[in-house]
């Protein structure tokens, strides 16, 4: 969020709300993904660079690979022409985020077209029975007891540096990252709130019950791959 549009938000909640509404209810009937890329595209149109480094990080974040970001710049090229496309180019590469060096780009390009040759196999299934793209260097991760998250409970796991969230939902644990999906700020355990999750840059609310942000944004955080093995939570993140 702009200041001048955090701004605004603080002066005149009860007319800014209508916009957060609308804004939450565009594009619920499409997938994550494709939610983000379209965002990527609006902003590149608009030449929005701290917009773009906003919705390209969102987009990673909801499991584009770089190869299909820069397919969607390629592929709105009657729109964009090529001086905004190589603008978003630019951008990308200053950012320097992993997966877009040639080699990189490469290497997911001859992957996919491998796969695609490749008779189909089951997608790999969480724990939770939904299908989850986990990044190159992600591993499984010994994380907590279960007999530490109580049902209904929701609990800050240090990992690294950074921090995964663990909600005991009906026998089944969720595992959440604690990246903010508006401008990739890490959340710990201490902007928890029973099951509310705000991210202390623009105060975006998550219930962590769901992923699904209830306050100020939209989006949803990233949920990790999850399993339990011998009484303890495991995640591949």
């Amino acid at each position: 969020m702009s200041q001048a549009l955090d701004y605004l938000a603080q002066a005149r909640p009860d007319a800014m709300g209508h916009y957060f509404r609308f804004l939450k209810q565009c594009g619920q009937h499409l997938d994550p993904k494709t939610r983000c890329l379209i965002s990527v595209i609006a902003k590149v149109h608009a030449q929005t660079d701290r917009g773009l480094r906003q919705y390209l990080k969102r987009a990673l974040q909801a499991g584009c690979t770089p190869a299909e970001v820069i397919d969607a710049l390629l592929m709105a090229f009657p729109i964009l022409g090529l001086s905004r496309i190589l603008w978003a180019v630019d951008v990308i590469l200053a950012m320097q985020l992993p997966g877009f060096d040639l080699q990189a780009l490469r290497t997911e390009v001859g992957s996919a077209d491998r796969a695609a040759a490749a008779p189909a196999v089951p997608a790999q299934v969480d724990a939770a029975g939904s299908p989850e793209q986990a990044g190159a260097s992600a591993q499984w991760r010994d994380l907590i007891a279960t007999a530490d998250v109580p049902l209904g409970a929701t609990v800050a796991v240090p990992v690294d540096e950074r921090h995964v969230f663990v909600h005991h939902s009906s026998g089944e644990f969720l595992v959440y990252d604690d990246r903010c999906p508006h401008m990739d700020t890490p959340m710990n355990g201490s902007h928890l709130d029973g099951h509310l999750l705000t991210c202390p840059r623009h105060g975006w609310t998550f219930d962590v019950r769901s992923g699904a942000c209830v306050r100020t944004g939209q989006g949803t955080l990233r949920r990790h791959e999850s399993r339990v093995v011998n009484g303890r939570v495991q995640a591949r993140c």
